[in-house]
């Protein structure tokens, strides 16, 4: 039986504030084999490590990310004195040492996600392997199959597995990444006879992680990296 792959969900968020570079440290320090983001390309072009499509939530400033230049985000503070990284920064700091999940959540991200991964296969010496590219929205995840086949793609949902593997065969994905209320053992077990992988979200209560552990899917994504 495979090992399955611990994720740390925006790094290690229980910990350390989310979609921080401490909190991927973290989650690599807990033995994470691999940590999940999100990224949204803000005014300047650039694409930057944030959940929310506004920095409202998460930072002590105001407005939404699409509308913000690089300077401007750079001069918020996340709580603990922490910024928002860019997804250059973060690879930097993970240095191929894990899977890489970077999920597109903002609009119009999959080109420059697309052109992002491709720079780091062709002039860093990363593999296509060293990532997985996510996404709820089809539109985002219909763009990146058609201009990169290469990229390893995971269907997300929170609503149904048929759905996700309906779009994975559409689409080409390596994964689906359903929510973990969604799954039996018997669709995991089905979804990977079928080819995909299976990486689900967000789980952080042991009696949780233990019963989908039993499902024997491939990787489990979660706010407490030591728990898997």
């Amino acid at each position: 039986m495979a090992a399955i792959l611990k994720i740390g969900h925006r790094g290690a968020k229980a910990h350390l504030p989310e979609n921080t570079l401490a909190s991927f440290l973290k989650a690599l320090e807990m033995g994470a084999d691999g940590i999940e983001l999100d990224v949204h390309v803000c005014a300047t072009g650039e694409l930057v490590v944030i959940h929310d499509f506004t920095v409202d939530r998460t930072t002590n400033g105001s407005g939404e990310v699409h509308k913000m230049t690089l300077a401007e985000l750079k001069k918020l503070k996340v709580e603990g004195g922490h910024t928002i990284p860019l997804l250059d920064e973060v690879l930097a700091i993970v240095n191929k040492e894990c899977l890489v999940n970077i999920e597109m959540k903002g609009r119009h991200t999959a080109r420059p996600v697309s052109d992002f991964v491709d720079k780091y296969v062709k002039e860093r010496g990363w593999s296509y392997d060293n990532f997985i590219v996510s996404s709820f929205q089809r539109e985002e995840l219909l763009i990146m199959s058609d201009i990169n086949k290469n990229i390893p793609l995971g269907i997300l949902t929170q609503a149904s597995v048929t759905q996700a593997w309906e779009w994975a065969e559409e689409f080409s994905a390596k994964a689906i990444h359903p929510h973990y209320s969604l799954l039996t053992e018997s669709n995991v077990k089905k979804a990977q006879q079928a080819g995909f992988k299976v990486y689900t979200w967000t789980i952080n209560e042991t009696e949780d992680i233990e019963r989908i552990k039993s499902y024997n899917v491939d990787g489990i994504i979660s706010d407490y990296p030591e728990r898997l």
